[in-house]
């Protein structure tokens, strides 16, 4: 079966000019290669001079926009294809593969990454006109949305206050109050909507979601992680998987398996005692599911990926 993909197509609209403006600050902000912290807390940016190898990371709750090239994502079987004119979003945390396939060093990848705050999200629904839902609304936790003029010219302003940082304690909640009021607005605000409304089954699947992250090595029991969101072992499974794309096994996999790369590449752990940090009994059993998500060996795969950072450096 074809997985399904969801792509954003490049056309010419009004958003040219100010998509322009964002990728002279991201460029001006961030002039090498690689994902930069910010000075206003929550806020990342991005810059490729060469398409990208598959990176396989785990996106917490964030908005996605590019300014310059083009990415894909992919969540398990599903492709997400984004470009200027276009946002992702991910709702809850995703372990996902991120690629740059559209970059070089005359027209460098540009974007940013900015965290989504539940608590800003649930003050503004506070004050703002119930969000009606559409009649066939998708549960999926990763999206993309057509980029409107005002939501992009509330980021850019958002990003000229690393212009001048003494104002970003003043002014950057402002403009964050702007951008997700924005969102929310958009046709797909309702699934951040979702993601906070207390007590709804969205709600508790995020509340499974932090569950296995902060006991992604211990052993899964569906039973004990139902009774601790208040559902059934049926609909956790169901809701879970139409949110993330995975099943609560499934995703405690990647999580472990993630954790177990970056023990082995940052820490120098071995690959025997890596995996039994993140809760593996069998070292086998986790080079096999190792070999599967990374497409190599442990050892091998973590050579590869040091050669990799070292040839970065030297060009």
């Amino acid at each position: 079966m074809q997985s399904p993909t969801h792509t954003a197509t490049n056309l010419d609209t009004p958003l040219a000019e100010l998509s322009h403006e964002m990728a002279r600050l991201v460029d001006r902000f961030v002039p090498e290669d690689g994902l930069h912290l910010t000075a206003i807390p929550g806020l990342k940016l991005a810059r490729a001079t060469s398409p990208s190898l598959p990176i396989q990371t785990v996106y917490d709750p964030c908005l996605c926009i590019i300014a310059q090239g083009r990415k894909e994502i992919r969540l398990g079987d599903e492709l997400y294809v984004y470009d200027p004119l276009n946002y992702l979003v991910a709702s809850v945390v995703l372990p996902v593969t991120g690629r740059v396939i559209e970059a070089s060093p005359e027209a460098p990848y540009l974007s940013l990454a900015l965290e989504i705050d539940p608590a800003l999200i649930s003050s503004l629904l506070t004050e703002m006109p119930p969000i009606p839902a559409p009649d066939a609304a998708s549960q999926r936790a990763l999206f993309l949305d057509r980029l409107d003029p005002r939501l992009l010219d509330a980021v850019i302003r958002l990003l000229r206050l690393l212009e001048t940082p003494r104002d970003i304690a003043m002014l950057a909640p402002l403009a964050l109050r702007e951008i997700f009021y924005r969102m929310l607005l958009s046709p797909q605000g309702h699934r951040l909507h979702e993601v906070v409304v207390a007590d709804g089954q969205s709600q508790r699947i995020s509340r499974a979601i932090e569950w296995l992250r902060k006991n992604f090595d211990q052993p899964l029991r569906i039973e004990e992680l139902a009774r601790e969101v208040n559902l059934s072992p049926s609909t956790l499974h169901h809701r879970f998987k139409a949110v993330t794309a995975f099943s609560p096994l499934q995703y405690q996999k990647q999580l472990r398996l993630q954790e177990a790369r970056r023990l082995m590449l940052c820490d120098n752990l071995e690959a025997a005692a890596a995996s039994y940090r993140v809760g593996y009994e069998s070292p086998s059993q986790f080079s096999r599911e190792y070999s599967r998500l990374f497409g190599a060996p442990p050892q091998r795969d973590i050579a590869r990926l040091r050669q990799a950072a070292q040839s970065q450096v030297a060009s």
